[in-house]
């Protein structure tokens, strides 16, 4: 028999995901689904928290609770530069091997360097 669910337990869930796009729920169900929820809830979910990072893909954060899941962005160092280069959103299916160029600022540098900091 399984242990007794603990509804003040907190597990946290890392998973890649693309941004502003919905993951396949087969890819997610191994992770989320002995945790008790939904794989295409929290799909919806994810795609919803990522909108600003359109095409990029990014590490996200599931805080689960009481089989409620708080999803969170946890941008990589490339991520926040190709955001920094304000390169318009590509779609991954048709665009491929990018090559990302422009001129930076050493301002957002060090905004990337500052969220990057735990």
């Amino acid at each position: 028999m399984p242990p007794k669910f603990d509804p003040n337990e907190v597990k946290f869930v890392y998973l890649r995901a693309v941004g502003g796009e919905v993951g396949a729920a087969s890819s997610l169900a191994p992770k989320v689904g002995p945790l008790g929820l939904s794989p295409k809830k929290i799909g919806d979910d994810i795609a919803k928290a990522t909108g600003d990072w359109k095409g990029l893909k990014v590490t996200v954060q599931l805080r689960i609770q009481n089989r409620q899941a708080q999803v969170t962005v946890v941008p990589s160092a490339a991520a926040l530069i190709i955001k920094a280069l304000k390169e318009p959103p590509r779609d991954r299916k048709k665009v491929k091997n990018i090559r990302h160029n422009g001129n930076i600022t050493m301002d957002d540098i060090i905004n990337a360097a500052r969220v990057m900091r735990p």
